[in-house]
């Protein structure tokens, strides 16, 4: 195999051959790097002599016996016919007249037939043999020897008196050999039949077209599955170490230093590293480029490289990693470079060695490279002096957390705030903790820590530490910490029990007269619902990709989510949960990946709620205190409620959750889902006292904000199950009354509320007016609730005709969003639909697109149950025209009658 793309070497081994046939003597040299082929072309010539009945001397010099005289001619000797050879150190007549009669008895043998003397490794040969074969090649021009020297080219000295000698030979050829090229790989990969033609560039790549390593890699490739790469405990792996073994001690010292600097190796690291001469170094790096280990300074491939690191005994990886730390910072090299080499070898004893790992960290994260930066940091600690500069390297440890695993986050936050409640340090430390608490949406214990500071230190507190910026209603940035300095101090806010069973009374009381505290601006909304928007929109779309924090994003993403809408705010959910993956913060990603599930949840896509929110808790380990991955849990569960997959729901609720996890504004979520399944399993007591506790909570925060999480109507649906109606209507009567009342999902919720227990007329009416408003939101789910009680109403009004059409909407709607309790409740004259069949593949909005604006405005009207005389009125159009209208919608829909209608042109009823 190794002889492939060789043709000129063999045949300039032909012709030698021919030469010694005919009785001329030719001395053959053939060099190059380990592993190129040379032993392969000795072994062809030993072949093709013995083939012709001639003799056979072979010969492998050795580093380990080059000191022993006549080593190498002794091997030749054993070779020959008993007694025909017998190498002397020095005859009677000297030296000279030993390598005379030596010589001799090789033409001897040659008069009989031809003679290949093959010596390998000839660099490694003893002096003493080197003179007598050089004394053998001079002499036997007339006679059939070819003597055939191969020598590996190391990076090594050559000694200058034996190159002249060899040039000086009558009768040489020189063979240098070199790498295998990419089209000689592909050739090889044709005649073994192993992988495809496509594969000959990596294979070419790993292994530099070194024959010895190209063997190798086909090897391994036998044996892989589907991964086809290079191992380092596979063959590839034990025929780099064969290589750089016989290439010596030396050698491998090089290939350590190179495998441990990577990719801060240059000739001159890599010989401070050793202590050795630039020059002896950079030749030795050469001679393994040569023999395609590899490309300049570095390994050609990570195997390799993990296969000298795995060679090197951990004593030696660390020592070497302690030095490389000091030289490559004394040659200038990055702060991440010099710290990789400190964390390897746990080393914090230079002075410098703290602030560097710490500065390397800083750089790290702004790079997305979150996992070394706590590595960084982690090892900082460990070399950390006194109490402050341990607790400035828990809080960079925090954050850094943050990006990858929040839980870990939260407990490193923690840590933090047990150290500052023991040692009340300055107010730039307290207020970066009280950041990294309202990040984590603990806005309680951020009261606490701030309460630690008097008024002056609250304004350092506000500065002392990197501001994080959220967009404004209007567009411009702002800073989350304005206001801290003006965060009251409040006490007995952390003893709240959870209302009981019998709380129903005094906890309504309470969440009426609680006051209301400072919004914090992490988590606040900003007023101005459609241009804070478009705002925050803008912000999204201007936001640098490569940003240090994640806060001002969720802060815009919230803001979108919130004020403008779930169809908005989906496509950056999915592109920044994309980027966060590419960015390897799966910490991160889980904060986008429960926005997304909400978003999701308030379009009524159940199934894909629940999806988003289960990759969001399984990308990170579910901490069993973990605040945000309680959150997420809460969304999941509301989606599985709603889906009716209420056994999972009792689940989740099983697994150990202390208090802790609640205390933040991510347990919200958890104690909403909390109170909605115990409403779903008739607690409705239990479910009260859960939807009051977030009431407290959020207007104690001042986050108080009906479009993040209506409290009030979910207290009044369970007061409604609860016979308490006139409480019930209180609370929605609260709602209506906010600002947020003028968004369509709080107001249609909120209405839908409030005609429960309503006289039937006037129920009807509200109603209507829910539905409107919920058609305007997207929520399909909350949609399709209102529809099941307007259409009920309408029943119950006499109405058959229209609440048949309202309940079949209802109907489709439930069944789309996979919400089967829901639809399981919805009375449907005759039997329920049939599902769409599979071939209908157009949206409703392409439906929608065949209709003229008119067709589609009538459609849209009867669709939902309004009748020709109401469609007429609404429109100002005659009943006429309405009739002609649909007449035509039926024609270009492919239908006959208005129950055939698309469900989908409900959704668009909102706009006429």
């Amino acid at each position: 195999m190794n002889l492939v793309e060789r043709a000129v070497e063999r045949e300039a081994l032909e012709s030698a051959l021919a030469d010694c046939a005919a009785g001329r003597g030719t001395t053959v040299l053939v060099e190059g790097p380990v592993g190129c082929g040379k032993s392969e072309l000795l072994a062809l010539t030993a072949e093709r002599v013995a083939s012709h009945g001639g003799i056979v001397l072979r010969a492998t010099g050795s580093a380990a016996e080059s000191d022993l005289p006549l080593g190498v001619l002794s091997q030749l000797a054993a070779g020959a016919p008993p007694g025909a050879l017998d190498p002397r150190q020095d005859g009677a007549g000297g030296l000279g007249e030993s390598m005379e009669l030596f010589s001799a008895a090789v033409r001897r043998l040659a008069a009989t037939g031809p003679v290949a003397i093959c010596a390998d490794d000839w660099q490694h040969a003893d002096h003493l043999s080197r003179q007598y074969l050089l004394h053998l090649a001079r002499a036997a021009g007339t006679a059939g020897v070819l003597v055939v020297l191969a020598r590996r080219l190391d990076g090594r000295d050559i000694d200058p008196l034996l190159g002249t000698e060899l040039i000086r030979l009558p009768r040489l050829v020189r063979l240098a050999l070199s790498p295998l090229s990419r089209d000689a790989v592909g050739e090889l990969l044709r005649g073994e039949g192993i992988g495809a033609e496509e594969e000959a560039a990596p294979l070419h790549r790993a292994g530099g077209g070194n024959p010895l390593l190209l063997r190798a890699l086909l090897q391994d490739l036998r044996g892989a599955g589907e991964d086809r790469e290079p191992r380092p405990h596979g063959a590839f792996g034990h025929a780099v170490l064969a290589c750089l073994q016989r290439n010596g001690p030396g050698t491998v010292r090089l290939a350590n230093a190179l495998a441990v600097l990577d990719e801060s190796a240059t000739p001159d690291t890599a010989a401070r590293l050793l202590g050795e001469p630039v020059a002896h170094t950079a030749r030795a790096a050469e001679a393994l480029a040569a023999a395609g280990l590899l490309d300049g300074t570095r390994f050609r491939h990570p195997a390799a490289r993990a296969a000298v690191l795995d060679r090197m005994t951990p004593a030696e990886r660390t020592a070497l990693h302690r030095r490389a730390a000091a030289v490559t910072r004394d040659a200038g090299a990055a702060a991440p470079v010099v710290a990789e080499h400190l964390v390897a070898a746990r080393d914090t004893t230079p002075d410098w060695a703290v602030p560097l790992l710490q500065s390397a960290a800083a750089q790290l994260l702004s790079s997305g490279r979150a996992r070394s930066a706590l590595a960084c940091l982690e090892l900082a600690g460990e070399g950390a002096v006194g109490a402050d500069e341990h607790l400035d390297n828990r809080l960079r440890l925090a954050e850094a957390a943050a990006r990858i695993d929040p839980g870990d986050a939260e407990l490193r936050t923690t840590e933090a705030l047990e150290t500052v409640r023991s040692t009340r340090p300055g107010p730039g430390r307290i207020g970066a903790l009280a950041r990294l608490l309202i990040g984590q949406g603990r806005l309680d214990e951020a009261d606490e820590v701030l309460g630690l500071l008097d008024a002056t230190d609250r304004q350092a507190a506000g500065t002392c530490s990197q501001a994080r910026r959220t967009p404004s209603a209007g567009g411009a940035d702002t800073d989350p910490t304005d206001g801290l300095s003006a965060f009251p101090r409040r006490t007995g806010t952390r003893g709240h029990r959870a209302p009981s069973e019998e709380d129903g009374g005094p906890g309504l009381r309470e969440a009426a007269r609680e006051p209301a505290g400072p919004p914090t601006a992490l988590w606040h909304l900003p007023e101005g619902g459609p241009a804070a928007a478009a705002a925050a929109e803008a912000f999204l779309r201007g936001a640098a990709s490569g940003r240090a924090t994640i806060e001002p994003t969720v802060q815009a993403l919230r803001t979108l989510l919130y004020l403008g809408g779930a169809a908005r705010a989906l496509p950056w959910c999915r592109d920044l949960v994309a980027e966060t993956e590419r960015r390897s913060a799966p910490g991160w990603a889980v904060l986008l990946r429960a926005l997304h599930a909400e978003a999701l949840l308030r379009q009524g896509d159940l199934d894909g709620a629940e999806r988003e929110a289960l990759a969001a808790l399984g990308s990170v380990p579910r901490w069993p205190g973990s605040a945000l991955t309680s959150g997420v849990a809460g969304t999941l569960m509301r989606a599985r409620l709603a889906l009716g997959r209420t056994d999972s729901v009792a689940a989740e609720l099983a697994r150990p959750l202390p208090d802790t996890a609640l205390d933040s504004v991510h347990g919200l979520s958890y104690l909403r889902a909390r109170g909605q399944f115990h409403l779903a399993t008739s607690r409705y007591h239990a479910a009260l006292g859960d939807f009051l506790e977030i009431g407290r909570r959020m207007r104690r925060w001042g986050l108080d904000r009906p479009v993040v999480l209506p409290w009030r109507t979910d207290a009044a649906e369970a007061l409604h199950r609860l016979g308490e109606d006139a409480q019930a209507e209180r609370f929605v009567t609260q709602q209506l009354a906010t600002p947020d009342a003028a968004d369509p999902w709080v107001q249609g919720i909120s209405l839908r509320l409030r005609a429960t227990g309503q006289e039937p007329r006037r129920r009807q009416a509200i109603l209507a007016r829910a539905t409107e408003a919920l058609r305007r939101s997207g929520d399909r789910y909350e949609l399709a609730r209102a529809l099941g009680d307007f259409g009920a109403c309408l029943q119950e009004g006499g109405e058959s005709a229209r609440a048949a059409m309202v309940n079949r909407t209802a109907w489709h709607l439930a069944d789309e969003c996979g919400a089967h309790p829901l639809r399981n409740t919805i009375t449907l004259v005759g039997t329920p639909p049939a599902p769409a069949p599979p071939t209908v593949t157009a949206s409703h909005a392409e439906r929608a697109e065949q209709l003229s604006d008119s067709e589609r405005r009538v459609a849209a009207l009867a669709v939902r149950g309004d009748t020709n005389k109401e469609i007429a009125g609404k429109l100002f159009i005659t009943v006429s025209t309405v009739e002609q209208h649909l007449t035509r919608a039926y024609r270009k829909l492919g239908i006959t009658r208005r129950q055939d209608l698309p469900v989908e042109l409900q959704l668009i009823a909102a706009e006429v």
